[in-house]
């Protein structure tokens, strides 16, 4: 027997970063789930790919070009959603850009900056502009990816850090302040996870995986599919208890 509270049946969903890796899992898994979903992403080619993919499935999908770095921007991306699934429900926010290694000595402000105005300030606007529609709705779920690097450091990463840690905390006040509307606000912090990010840094998936993989309890690294599966849990009813909590997916890493 299913169990009921783990669908999204009903629900409009936001997914940011929706055109590869845990976006776009996370995109997917929503609409297996029974989500409309509005798949946003600053690269419209692989936004609308996952969109057609959620469509050719028989769910509903919409793509939207968004660069959260702009406040019109993702008021617009907010009200494409309403206009398009009466509503909205469910925003996952999960851009992330690439960061330098570097020690704060040798990092450049230029990119520090960057890094900390699509990792957290963005976040900051697509909350600014979804949460108004939620409360609409009567409440809804608000999840930012995080990391577990929001929790224990990385040598030469500090903006990365120092944003996954902020919006951790972000998260917290968002879930304090917008509780009474019904709206419940939770980090997802993953570990390591297969997606191109890590051939930032590494030359191949293998040369990630000798590297990385250690560093888990699990042993290996972390699957999109496995974080979008703990995403559905929080948009869902089944977390109507959960709020401003941080879920850790991360293979064990933080744990030793």
């Amino acid at each position: 027997m299913i169990d009921r509270a783990f669908t999204l049946e009903g629900k409009a969903a936001l997914v940011v970063g929706a055109a590869n890796g845990i976006g776009r899992a996370t995109a997917l898994a929503f609409a297996a789930a029974g989500a409309a979903v509005a798949c946003a992403d600053v690269e419209e080619t692989g936004a609308r790919a996952t969109a057609d993919e959620i469509t050719r499935g028989g769910a509903r999908a919409v793509p939207v070009p968004l660069d959260v770095t702009d406040g019109a921007g993702c008021r617009a991306a907010v009200a494409a959603a309403v206009a398009r699934f009466g509503g909205l429900d469910v925003l996952l926010y999960g851009a992330a850009d690439a960061d330098p290694t570097a020690t704060v000595l040798e990092l450049d402000e230029a990119a520090w900056d960057r890094v900390v105005r699509i990792n957290l300030t963005g976040a900051f606007l697509m909350a600014k502009a979804a949460i108004p529609a939620m409360i609409a709705r009567g409440g809804g779920s608000l999840i930012l990816i995080a990391s577990q690097l929001g929790r224990v450091a990385s040598p030469g990463r500090a903006a990365y850090c120092a944003t996954k840690g902020a919006l951790i905390q972000l998260a917290k006040v968002l879930a304090a302040d917008h509780a009474a509307h019904g709206v419940r606000v939770n980090t997802l912090s993953p570990g390591a996870i297969e997606t191109r990010r890590l051939l930032m840094r590494w030359k191949d998936m293998d040369a990630a995986r000798a590297a990385m993989a250690p560093k888990h309890l699990l042993g290996r690294l972390g699957r999109p599919e496995e974080i979008a599966h703990a995403a559905v849990y929080l948009a869902s009813d089944a977390a109507a208890f959960v709020t401003g909590s941080d879920l850790l997916v991360d293979g064990g890493y933080t744990a030793t």
